[in-house]
């Protein structure tokens, strides 16, 4: 049997530990992804009577690509160029 203990710390209020045996890793990570799980102290997977610190692997799979800054800069400055180039434009 495999699961996995997902600790939400609520400062103040307290932790929650979220225990399903239903959910899967990809599961887990959806959830961390989406915003579902926030505030998390640690993940652990339980398979077998062994605990796996999983937190950094978890994290690291649900974090967003990081869009490059230049693709989009690079768009904006060729339309600004362009609308440079017809502002002096001889009438």
């Amino acid at each position: 049997m495999q699961y996995f203990v997902v600790m939400i710390d609520y400062g103040r209020r307290g932790r929650e530990a979220v225990v399903d045996p239903e959910i899967t890793r990809r599961e887990v990570v959806s959830r961390v992804a989406s915003g579902e799980y926030k505030n998390i102290s640690f993940i652990h997977e339980i398979a077998d009577r062994s605990v796996e610190d999983v937190t950094e692997q978890i994290l690291s799979e649900a974090a967003l690509p990081e869009v490059a800054d230049t693709q989009v800069d690079l768009q904006a400055d060729r339309f600004d160029h362009a609308r440079d180039l017809r502002k002096h434009e001889a009438v």
